[in-house]
């Protein structure tokens, strides 16, 4: 037993004084337990950091209608499937995509998927062609003719092909507008098109021209066109023929520019494109003296300035390209299919030595 210790008579019994340490443990404690929560919360956006974008486990569920359009980015493929929940993030869908090298051959059409797939796996659904066309729509690539669109609506749909034509005579009744000078070339804007019980032949074409109309404002056309000292439809025939003269998107302002260059120079524009046009020639990139002697005035090596009208329906990356054309001196330009690029040259002896090349390949290649 310890002993008790009594005060002493006539004195307090002094009191130790703990009201100091107390609230600094607490606020010691308390200091301690927020740099742990947030040491927790970094710690966290440190491993979401390396863990990458958001992705689903999958496999998916239920279904969901995708339509993938003509000349559409990967990325914006993934901004329309995170909206749809086909994927967690557009990120996770570019990322995958990356990854996988069919994806370049992605087609424009229509695919029924799943909501919540893992991103690598809508990548290689929407890689597989078998899977390209569900649902009952019509797709207009770029640089498509009057003809070829058509013949593919025909192939969708009930619809006949006088119904189509005899709709295509009469222009103001799909609404082309007078720029198009009655002539719907060009006016039929590619994209994928649904078509559901109460599409007839008259609204569908006219959703086409409403499209382009659509783009041209949008892109804000005819401000655009004012500046570079032409009409909204001169635009448009110069987009055209970048869809038939370049074959990848980097040399299509180098190839409006050579455009420019040449009107500005008074020079024949000599585009085999616009010849080709009215031969309806197809299989290679040359034309025959016999078809550069036609007096048509889309035959671009008789007649200066552009030919009358667009030569198919352009895409919206080729009119900005018509709209914002590079800076640069050519005056020239050949297709290098051997190198999947495009040469441009300021001289004509420069040029003729890569048309040279250009035939030496040919000889012995079937893309050209």
């Amino acid at each position: 037993m310890t002993e008790s210790v009594l005060p002493q008579p006539g004195r307090r019994r002094s009191r130790k004084r703990r009201s100091g340490c107390l609230p600094i443990l607490l606020v010691a404690v308390l200091f301690c337990a927020i740099v742990a929560w947030f040491a927790r919360g970094a710690i966290s956006d440190v491993k979401d950091m390396f863990a990458g974008p958001e992705d689903y486990a999958g496999p998916g569920s239920g279904a969901v209608t995708v339509v993938i359009d003509p000349g559409q980015s990967i990325s914006s493929m993934g901004d329309r499937l995170e909206g749809l929940d086909v994927v967690a993030s557009a990120d996770a869908f570019v990322d995958a995509a990356g990854d996988n090298p069919d994806s370049q051959s992605i087609q424009a059409a229509t695919y029924q998927m799943k909501k919540q797939m893992k991103a690598s796996d809508a990548v290689a659904f929407l890689a597989n062609p078998e899977n390209a066309g569900a649902g009952n729509t019509v797709t207009v690539p770029e640089g498509a003719r009057v003809g070829q669109i058509v013949d593919a609506i025909v192939k969708k749909t009930d619809f006949t092909e006088k119904q189509l034509t005899d709709l295509l005579d009469k222009p103001a009744s799909i609404g082309l507008p007078a720029e198009a000078a009655g002539n719907p070339e060009g006016y039929l804007y590619p994209a994928t098109y649904e078509i559901s019980e109460s599409t007839t032949p008259k609204s569908l074409l006219t959703q086409m021209v409403a499209q382009t109309a659509k783009a041209e404002q949008d892109l804000g056309i005819t401000a655009a066109a004012k500046k570079l000292g032409l009409t909204p439809h001169e635009v448009i025939t110069v987009a055209s023929i970048l869809e038939y003269e370049a074959n990848r998107g980097p040399d299509y302002p180098k190839v409006a520019r050579v455009i420019y260059n040449r009107l500005d120079d008074g020079m024949a524009l000599q585009l085999d494109s616009t010849v080709s046009y009215v031969s309806k020639r197809k299989g290679d990139v040359w034309t025959t003296s016999e078809e550069r002697d036609s007096e048509s005035l889309y035959n671009t090596y008789k007649h200066t300035g552009l030919p009358p009208g667009p030569i198919g329906s352009p895409g919206k990356e080729t009119i900005q390209a018509a709209l914002n054309p590079a800076q640069g001196s050519w005056l020239y330009f050949v297709p290098d299919y051997e190198n999947k690029t495009t040469v441009f040259s300021t001289t004509l002896a420069e040029h003729n030595v890569a048309v040279n090349r250009l035939r030496e390949y040919c000889r012995t290649h079937d893309e050209c």
